[in-house]
């Protein structure tokens, strides 16, 4: 039985027994894996308060060779990100890049950037109001990491809305956060990077509007 070792950011927990779960990590070193805690939900349990929504850690586990569920044998949390759960809207925009990272990957495909990516964003989102522009920079960086960066120069954008997305995908985070966005500029590059996303992988993931748009709903 192989013991592999990763860091991972906790993108799902879900039951799968009374005493188990099944977590699904973002990892540095494997890309995306899905575990067994077999026993987690236990009192006692050496995995309790150690894995939650977005929890970062340090994991061992025991790869199996006849599924994609392998045993998780320890698990050391790092960094619990707990700033997220004081607002709605942060757990909503961490929970719809965390949909697209998992729509847009393969299973133990060790994609680097998708971890760098996401984890400096949840550092980073808490720090300030929950704003459309999160949304739209992580899609743009992310699609241009997948080989899909939109050609924005033959594009039917109006000039500012280029701007800002090209500003978008070359910004750090603390950047992206001090753009202003006017509602027809929020708006339009919504609808453009929504079906931008829709024309190349067939569908958006549940939730996008309600993580881009205050209200839900682009304006």
């Amino acid at each position: 039985m192989k013991i592999e070792s990763a860091t991972g950011l906790v993108l799902r927990v879900r039951p799968l027994t009374d005493t188990s779960l099944i977590v699904h990590w973002l990892t540095r070193e494997a890309g995306r894996v899905a575990t067994v805690a077999k026993g987690a939900r236990r009192p006692k349990s050496p995995f309790r308060g150690q894995m939650d929504l977005f929890y970062l850690a340090d994991l061992s586990f025991a790869r199996s060779s006849r599924s994609e569920l392998h045993a998780l044998r320890e698990v050391r949390l790092v960094k619990s990100h707990a700033a997220l759960r004081s607002e709605l809207a942060w757990l909503q925009q961490a929970s719809y890049c965390a949909a697209l990272i998992e729509q847009t990957t393969e299973l133990e495909t060790p994609v680097p950037l998708a971890f760098e990516l996401f984890g400096a964003f949840l550092c980073q989102l808490p720090k300030q109001p929950a704003l459309p522009q999160a949304i739209f920079a992580f899609e743009i960086k992310w699609l241009e990491e997948l080989g899909l960066k939109p050609n924005l120069e033959e594009s039917h954008l109006t000039p500012g809305a280029r701007q800002i997305l090209e500003t978008l995908l070359k910004a750090d985070w603390p950047e992206v956060f001090r753009l202003r966005l006017s509602d027809a500029q929020r708006t339009e590059i919504g609808l453009f990077l929504h079906g931008f996303l829709v024309f190349h992988l067939d569908r958006v993931p549940r939730g996008r509007n309600a993580a881009a748009f205050e209200d839900g709903k682009a304006r």
